[in-house]
Parts: structure tokens; sequence; C-alpha cells
């Protein structure tokens, strides 16, 4: 999996990067906010582990626009202060997890490994299964109450990116950013208001709601709530 290491301790950088790469994992790094958003704009990561201290900037300012833009990005944070409300402020900005300084390598390689594990356990199979839904996306399907549902091939984008993402506020940028037609062209505003409208039409019939409007920020997956 690739990785981003935004750390401006250099040293503690070095080790970081040189644990991650031994297990596996492909690692980029990063010791300023500034170099960290020049890889972000170029390379999808699966994680970014990310001080919250940088020289040029705030790691939570960072955090935000990751989850804003590719809202799938896994966030860890790494920070020396362990006080109660910076840690609820980085979950509530989306980060999995949280580790104070000064750590063990070691604890530090099992929270990443397991945080992994845990995205790629979510995404094995290519299959999503919530009461009378499901959708097996590798063989783009979609059974709901017993019922095949047709879906286009950029329906399926974005139903997988709502999937992957339960009840996390996607804005309508961050849609666009990652969603395609099927010629690999970027989609604009009227494409994607009129593949939500679609994909409402065909999951909500049944009187469930799969898709919440969140007015003047975008849109969120609650999964067949009851109408």
């Amino acid at each position: 999996m690739r990785l981003l290491v935004v750390e401006d301790d250099r040293l503690l950088n070095n080790t970081l990067c040189y644990n991650l790469s031994a297990a596996g994992h492909a690692v980029d790094t990063a010791l300023t906010k500034a170099a960290a958003a020049n890889f972000f704009e170029a390379q999808d990561y699966d994680l970014i582990v990310l001080d919250v201290n940088l020289p040029d900037g705030s790691g939570f300012d960072f955090c935000r626009q990751i989850k804003e833009r590719r809202p799938d990005t896994a966030v860890i944070f790494l920070t020396a202060n362990d006080m109660e409300s910076d840690m609820l402020k980085g979950f509530e900005l989306g980060a999995d997890d949280y580790v104070t300084k000064p750590f063990p390598i070691s604890v530090f390689r099992k929270k990443v490994e397991a945080l992994l594990n845990r995205i790629q356990n979510r995404t094995g199979g290519d299959c999503y299964t919530a009461g009378a839904l499901s959708i097996n996306f590798s063989e783009m399907t979609v059974d709901l109450a017993g019922e095949p549902i047709m879906f286009t091939p950029m329906e399926y984008r974005l139903l997988k990116l709502f999937v992957r993402n339960p009840q996390v506020v996607l804005t309508r940028r961050a849609l666009l950013e990652r969603l395609w037609d099927a010629d690999e062209n970027f989609v604009d505003e009227h494409a994607l208001t009129a593949a939500i409208s679609r994909v409402r039409g065909k999951l909500e019939a049944d009187g469930r709601q799969y898709i919440k409007t969140v007015y003047g920020m975008g849109y969120m997956w609650i999964g067949g709530v009851k109408k």
C-alpha cells in the first residue's frame, strides 16, 4: 500500500519511513505541509502519517484538506500533545488514530498494520451488504430486496465512494475529483447531480433513504434509514 509520512523531525521521519518500507509499503516523505500538499496533489495514498505541528502550518488544517478532497485516505496523527481536546479534534476531522510522542516503533507498526488490514478488509472482495441491499463491485451487480438493479459504470464508482465512507459528509468537490465517466473524462457538476438523482431513484423506491443531502456541504451515505 502507498503511504505518506509528514513529520518535520528528520530522525523520526527517517525511522518511520525505514520501518514502513521494511514492512513492504511504498513510502513518500515530507518535512513540511507544503511538500506534503505537493505529494498529495500528484498521488493517491492509502494512509498519511501526519504530525500535528508542522513548521509551515497545522496538521489539522492539512487533514481537513485531505478529507475534503479524498475522504477514503486514512490518517494517523502524530503529536507531542496528549490533550484530550486535541485528540477529539483530530477524530472529528476524520483521523483514524492518534499517536502521542514518544512512542515505541513496534507499537506504531502494529497500529499501522491493524489500520491497513481494516482498509483491506473493508474493500476486500469489493462487496457491500446492508439490510436488503447487496452490492458486488467486482461483478457490477446490485440486489435490493431480492430484485436486481442496473447501474452505469459511473454510478458504481459513485456508490463505491459512498459505501466506503459511511456517515461521512462528502463534498461535491471531493466527489467530482474522484469520479470519471466511462471514457475517463472528468465529471461536471450537472453530471454529478444527475448521477446522484438516478442512484437515489433506483435505491430509495422502497421507502428507505441511502443518500442524505447535507445542505451547504454535500452528501452522506446513511445506509437505508426508513423515511
